[in-house]
């Protein structure tokens, strides 16, 4: 049993976002959109109603000039890790999300969603999405959507996965070439797109491992630890501004 009060397998899929490293060029939001088949409107004016995985703040420390600095600060799911339940998993009622305890990765089952959006109210970091309308792609770009990830009917509830098919697609070449599937090293979308290697992903219960490694930096924070809800999301930066921003202070 882990600390957090459930069994963990020894695998804990998360993600460190050195924030000193990214530009702002959302190569990661755009890359998890074409992954993931995020649909789009004609008009994306309301953002209110914008469908985004990977969304792009941007981050003031609110001096003048010559003081004046600011960051980006890309953010996904945060896939917390907290007791028993992660926020979003625990208010669902048909069970519609879940946390994998195999690696701890909050998935969503679509089908299972009725689209009364408790999640979304549970969720304090505003990383889920609801659908108002059916997904459309004017022609010829249905030719570039994945076969690997199904668009999602309007009235549903979606959020980003880790690119959860990319690590299912990594444990059935590891069943077929008789290699050991809890150990797969898998990359998503975001992490490949980075033109700056901001973004590093992997097991962050393998000390080996980069990602846990950068997890213990003595730069390392996460988004509102405060509320205990344990994200599976870290962050570096070496200006202290930007951890109490990102903490709401």
């Amino acid at each position: 049993m882990s600390e957090q009060g459930h069994a963990q397998s020894g695998v804990r899929y998360g993600m460190v976002i050195d924030l000193d490293k990214c530009t702002g060029c959302m190569a990661c939001s755009v890359a998890c959109q074409a992954e993931n088949n995020i649909s789009f409107r004609t008009d994306e004016t309301d953002k209110l109603r914008s469908i985004n995985w990977m969304e792009i703040y941007k981050l003031e420390n609110g001096r003048d000039y010559p003081e004046y600095q600011f960051t980006y600060l890309p953010r996904p799911c945060m896939h917390c890790d907290s007791d028993h339940h992660s926020p979003c998993t625990f208010v669902c009622p048909v069970n519609a999300t879940t946390r994998d305890e195999n690696n701890g990765i909050v998935t969503h089952i679509i089908p299972r969603c009725i689209g009364c959006r408790y999640c979304v109210v549970a969720c304090p970091y505003h990383a889920r999405k609801f659908n108002w309308w059916d997904p459309a792609w004017p022609e010829p770009m249905e030719r570039m959507l994945s076969p690997e990830v199904s668009p999602r009917m309007r009235g549903v509830v979606e959020k980003c996965t880790f690119c959860h098919h990319r690590m299912l697609k990594a444990r059935t070449t590891a069943y077929h070439e008789g290699q050991d599937p809890d150990a797969i090293v898998y990359t998503p979308a975001c992490a490949d797109a980075c033109p700056t290697g901001a973004i590093t992903f992997g097991n962050l219960m393998d000390p080996r491992t980069e990602v846990a490694k950068l997890a213990k930096d003595p730069r390392a924070f996460r988004i509102l630890a405060k509320l205990k809800t344990e994200p599976k999301v870290y962050y570096l930066s070496k200006y202290q501004w930007v951890h109490k921003l990102s903490d709401n202070a």
